[in-house]
C-alpha cells in the first residue's frame, strides 16, 4: 500500500441540466499522518505530514526554528524501531534526530501542529529580526518569470493530479528553473523538506533563489524564507500584513496571488514592464 496516497470507495454526485446522478467509484486521496520529531530522547514536536522526504523536513524544520545551522549540527536521523501500529509494522512516524548542538527549551513544542498551520515560536517581526542567520540579498524580479512560477510548480506536483490534497513548495532560480520541488499536505511541512533538500546539500543561505508556493503567503512562511535566505517568495494566494511586514523589513521580495497573467508585488522591487519602457 502506498503511503502517500490511499484508495477508497465513494459515491460522486452530479447535477447535469437539472437530473441528478449518483456513481460509485474508488477516489485516491493524500495520507496524513503524524511525524514526531525527537532530539536527545525529548520530543521537540509533532507534526501531521504526507510520508516521504521525512529526513529533509527534520532537518528543514530545525534549520527554521534556529536550532541547527548546517546539516553538521544533526550528527544522525534515523526512524525509532519501536514505533509500531497495530501489526507490529514500522510506523516510519518517529524520527530521531542525535544533535551536536543543544535544543533551547522554547524551542520545544508538546502540542501537535496541524497540517493546515504551521510551527512558528516567534509572533512579531522583532523576534525573527533577531535570529536571522543570513542576510537576504535583494533581487530584482523579471514579471513574466514570476507569472510562468506557478504553471511549473504545478506541472510537478504528481501526487496532486492524484489526489487534488496536496501543497507544493519549490525552490527556483532568478531566470525560472526549478531546483527541488516537494508536496505535502501541510504547506509549512511542504516549506521544509525543500530547504532541509537545500541545507543537506550546502546550498543554504539560497541567495538568489525563489520559494514558491502553491498556497497563501503567511507569517510562517515568510519566516521560513527568511531563515533559510532566501531573495524573494512567491505564492498563488494571499498574503498576510504579518508576512508584508516582514519581507519589507528583511529586503525579502514577496508576491502574492500569482498566475499565468498577473500578480501583486507587495514588497521588494520588480524590473520595468516593457509597457513602461
Amino acid at each position: 500500500m502506498s503511503r502517500i496516497s490511499r484508495s477508497y470507495k465513494v459515491h460522486k454526485f452530479t447535477l447535469d441540466d437539472g437530473e441528478l446522478r449518483r456513481d460509485t467509484r474508488g477516489d485516491t486521496v493524500t495520507v496524513e499522518e503524524p511525524l514526531e520529531i525527537r532530539a536527545g530522547g525529548r520530543t521537540i514536536t509533532t507534526t501531521m505530514r504526507t510520508p516521504g522526504h521525512d529526513v529533509e523536513l527534520l532537518h528543514g524544520y530545525l534549520h527554521g526554528e534556529g536550532i541547527v545551522a548546517g546539516p553538521e549540527d544533526v550528527a544522525e536521523a534515523r526512524y525509532c524501531a519501536g514505533a509500531t501500529g497495530d501489526d507490529g509494522a514500522n510506523t516510519y512516524n518517529l524520527l530521531e534526530a542525535d544533535l551536536r548542538v543543544p535544543v533551547p527549551a522554547t524551542a520545544i513544542r508538546l502540542s501537535t501542529t496541524t497540517s493546515a498551520c504551521g510551527v512558528c515560536g516567534s509572533t512579531s517581526v522583532e523576534a525573527i529580526l533577531g535570529k536571522v542567520p543570513y542576510p537576504i540579498t535583494p533581487v530584482t524580479l523579471d514579471p513574466r518569470v514570476v507569472m510562468t512560477l506557478p504553471g511549473k510548480l504545478r506541472a510537478e506536483q504528481k501526487q496532486f493530479r492524484r489526489t487534488g490534497g496536496l501543497h507544493a513548495a519549490g525552490a527556483f532560480t532568478l531566470d525560472g528553473e526549478p531546483i527541488v520541488i516537494r508536496e505535502d499536505i501541510g504547506r509549512h511541512n511542504a516549506a521544509d523538506k525543500v530547504i532541509g533538500r537545500l541545507l543537506l546539500d550546502g546550498r543554504l543561505p539560497a541567495a538568489e533563489l525563489i520559494l514558491v508556493m502553491s498556497s497563501r503567503a503567511s507569517f510562517e512562511l515568510a519566516q521560513k524564507a527568511v531563515m533559510a535566505g532566501f531573495s524573494a517568495l512567491v505564492a498563488v494566494s494571499a498574503p498576510s500584513s504579518l508576512a508584508i511586514d516582514l519581507a519589507r523589513e528583511t529586503g525579502l521580495s514577496l508576491a502574492g496571488f500569482t498566475s499565468a497573467n498577473r500578480f501583486n508585488l507587495y514588497a521588494g522591487e520588480p524590473a520595468r514592464a516593457r509597457s513602461q519602457l
